[in-house]
């Protein structure tokens, strides 16, 4: 045994070399043709399904008209003192009053909001007449008169009756400004399903007529797109106390009805 060893030691030691040489570039020779045909495979297939892929895009339009179901507003209350204690003291009297209304109205805590608070400086300019100027206007001294407070309270008014009975009472109850009326949906979901079947059907009917037209069938649908517009509708209601007192009689407001509009694309394949 130690002889042949020593055999294929003393006598081959080139050979074997040789021939594991020879092994490694066979195998190496086999990887990178294998490597070159898979590159080749992957770029007999890019582009494909934009290139070669027949298609055609159908779009619809789905609309859906109802009347809204919840009224947003917002009441403010801007109150002037000498002082701060004094201006947010007003401010706080005035504006819980405001609040304890619209819960004597049956508007829940969950639908009222603080959406403003802020206190300011409120400055007038004067003539400074003690100081002597031959040119014309004189000098002005801005002076501190006083301090605005102003409150802004948000409300979710979802009994539609209500709307004006509701402004009546928030500008009764020391509101300043009310305004910003805006008619939306509580829960628009279902709507806009129903708008977006309307256009898929509408789409559906064009592609069908279409794919008749030239002499092609549908297959199978490889994209959809959506869009809508879904505006609110807004009421210009900024009404000041000076303009509505208590003895006013509550303001008529009219809703009407809200567009819910929902826009499809969809691509087929054809054959």
């Amino acid at each position: 045994m130690e002889d042949t060893k020593q055999f294929f030691h003393n006598k081959h030691p080139k050979g074997i070399f040789k021939a594991v040489l020879v092994l490694l570039l066979l195998a190496l020779t086999v990887f990178v043709c294998v490597e070159i045909s898979n590159k080749i495979k992957i770029g007999r297939y890019i582009g494909q399904d934009v290139v070669s892929r027949n298609t055609i895009s159908v779009s619809g339009t789905g609309e859906v008209y109802a009347k809204p179901d919840l009224a947003i507003t917002s009441f403010t209350v801007k109150t002037e003192a000498k002082t701060v204690e004094g201006a947010m003291s007003d401010n706080t009297e005035k504006m819980n009053a405001v609040i304890s209304a619209m819960k004597g109205a049956g508007v829940e805590d969950k639908d009222l909001k603080t959406t403003n608070f802020r206190i300011s400086p409120r400055y007038e300019y004067r003539t400074d007449y003690s100081v002597e100027s031959l040119s014309l206007p004189r000098p002005q001294t801005r002076v501190l008169v006083g301090y605005d407070v102003t409150q802004s309270l948000e409300v979710k008014i979802r009994d539609m009756a209500k709307i004006g009975d509701i402004i009546q009472k928030a500008v009764s109850a020391g509101a300043n400004q009310a305004g910003g009326l805006q008619f939306t949906f509580d829960d628009p979901d279902g709507l806009k399903n129903q708008a977006r079947e309307e256009a898929i059907n509408e789409a559906k009917d064009k592609a069908e007529l279409l794919a008749k037209q030239l002499g092609v069938r549908l297959s199978k649908i490889t994209n959809f797109s959506e869009g809508g517009y879904y505006p609110p509708i807004y009421y210009d209601s900024a009404i000041s106390a000076k303009a509505m007192s208590v003895e006013e009689s509550v303001p008529q407001i009219e809703t009407g009805e809200n567009k819910i509009s929902v826009n499809v694309t969809i691509t087929y394949e054809i054959n």
